[in-house]
């Protein structure tokens, strides 16, 4: 015998078809890079996660690499670095950033990104500027 009673639904939603997608747009600090194109892993915190954790990572990454191994895999270069507003920069900071601060005819500070166009609200722009990397690297021998 059928019940004509309707199927019950489960209460949470339901499973999603971009599972990582929608984990790293949650839950992107840290891990995501500025652009947003990017997700970058800290090898000295992989490295200490419990060895299960690791073995399956590893055999992800695996995958990863024998799923586009056509691919031209290029170097990569991840820099710590933390926001910071415009006018708080000194002068190597705001060369490293891609501007520069001169003073105008009026004696007012203006400034320009590397394009020479002037930034119109400095107070309200922030940036990011490389930092001391705060995440600790634990060598290798440590690891236990």
């Amino acid at each position: 015998m059928y019940t004509s009673d309707p199927i019950p639904r489960p209460a949470r939603p339901p499973a999603s078809a971009t599972p990582l997608h929608d984990h790293l747009e949650r839950t992107g600090d840290g891990l995501i890079s500025d652009d947003a194109g990017y997700v970058v892993l800290p090898r000295s915190l992989v490295e200490q996660m419990p060895l299960p954790w690791q073995q399956q990572m590893a055999y992800l990454l695996g995958e990863l690499h024998r799923a586009c191994e056509d691919l031209s895999w290029p170097v990569y270069q991840v820099l710590p670095c933390r926001t910071e507003r415009l006018v708080d920069l000194d002068e190597g900071q705001l060369a490293e950033a891609g501007f520069h601060l001169e003073i105008d005819g009026s004696g007012e500070l203006v400034y320009r990104d590397r394009h020479g166009i002037v930034i119109t609200d400095p107070e309200s722009r922030e940036v990011l500027v490389r930092c001391l990397d705060p995440i600790p690297r634990t060598p290798p021998e440590e690891i236990a």
